[in-house]
C-alpha cells in the first residue's frame, strides 16, 4: 500500500479490517506510554523532503513526510513545516481564489468513491 494510500486511509470513516504499519505503529506507542506530539516537516534538499517525529519523552526521530502525515493523522499530532521549506516550496494563493479554495476543500469533505460510479 501507498503512503498516499495509508493517509487517505486515516480520513476515511471506515478503518480497514486489519491494522495497517502506521495504526501498528500508533498501538504501539500507546501501549508504551508515549504520544506522537508532532511532525515537523524539515527540510527540502534536492526535491525531497525531509521529517522529524517528536515524541512526548522528549525524543525525535528522522522520518519519511509521507509516513510522518500519515501517522500524524491517526495521533492527532499537529503538523509543522519549518520556514525553509515554506520558502521554497510554499504557494501564495491570492485573497480572491481563497473562497474557492476553501470551496473545494468542502467538496472533498463530502465526496465519496461512489459518487465517481464506473465507466461501462
Amino acid at each position: 500500500m501507498t503512503e498516499a494510500q495509508a493517509i487517505a486511509l486515516a480520513t476515511a470513516e471506515e478503518p480497514p479490517q486489519r491494522p495497517l504499519t502506521h495504526d501498528l505503529f500508533r498501538d504501539v506507542l500507546s501501549a508504551l506510554g508515549v504520544s506522537l506530539r508532532a511532525v515537523n516537516i524539515v527540510a527540502l534538499r534536492d526535491g525531497i523532503y525531509f521529517a522529524d517525529l517528536v515524541f512526548s519523552n522528549g525524543v525525535e526521530v528522522s522520518a519519511r513526510p509521507s509516513d510522518s502525515i500519515a501517522l500524524a493523522l491517526r495521533t492527532g499530532a499537529r503538523i509543522y513545516a519549518s520556514e525553509e521549506v515554506v520558502q521554497e516550496a510554499g504557494v501564495i494563493i491570492p485573497d480572491d481564489q481563497e473562497d474557492e479554495v476553501e470551496k473545494f476543500r468542502e467538496f472533498l469533505d463530502q465526496i465519496t468513491p461512489e459518487d465517481f460510479g464506473r465507466a461501462g
